[in-house]
């Protein structure tokens, strides 16, 4: 005679695989986060980040196949956090540049926290496989910025929504190339933000 689970037994499993599922995740976010912390990415291997996270290098694989997936799983969450707190910062600025300004400021935080791995993200961020779930998630948060930019432009009048959007897309850009650029090694946040600020009163202008 057969034994059919019942409904409740068969919910009670799914919800212990997700819950598995997702406290592997979250142990594989801090071991990387802390690796790529002490060493830097380039001299971290996946196989150290599996033993930390005490799971083998095989159920790692199927959370991130490389390690600049990892890194883009590690560094999103850090960049929707300083787009947040950068939109409710720019809430408060009524001047334009100062609202964007508001809103950039957290993000080169966040990239300068670590020189190397911030610029390493920002490189996946752009030569990644975009039908990579990480690398869609990174590509999310810059669409996000951007949209967050194009509300503050359109606070002008005499701005199109189309106008506002396209202006977004040019700070977004100046942002980003700044953050990235090699004469921006050896530059603090503040020396970064200011060359932002300055091309944006430019653009503003």
């Amino acid at each position: 005679m057969s034994i059919t689970p019942s409904p409740m037994s068969s919910f009670a499993s799914t919800g212990r695989r997700e819950r598995n599922k997702q406290a592997k995740l979250q142990r594989i976010i801090a071991a990387a986060g802390e690796l790529f912390t002490e060493h830097g990415v380039d001299d971290v291997t996946t196989q150290q980040i599996a033993d930390r996270a005490d799971i083998g290098a095989g159920t790692l694989f199927l959370y991130a196949k490389t390690k600049g997936e990892l890194l883009l799983l590690v560094q999103n969450a850090h960049y929707a956090d300083a787009l947040r707190r950068g939109q409710a910062a720019a809430q408060a600025q009524t001047d334009p540049l100062e609202a964007v300004m508001a809103v950039v400021t957290p993000i080169v935080e966040c990239n300068r926290s670590q020189i190397d791995n911030g610029r390493t993200y920002l490189r996946e961020m752009v030569f990644g496989d975009p039908a990579e779930p990480h690398h869609a998630a990174a590509l999310a948060i810059v669409a996000q910025t951007e949209d967050a930019l194009a509300g503050i432009f359109g606070r002008d009048p005499r701005l199109t929504a189309a106008d506002a959007a396209t202006l977004a897309r040019v700070a977004s850009a100046v942002m980003f190339l700044t953050m990235a650029a090699s004469t921006s090694l050896a530059r603090g946040v503040n020396e970064i933000t200011a060359d932002i600020g300055h091309q944006l009163a430019l653009l503003l202008r």
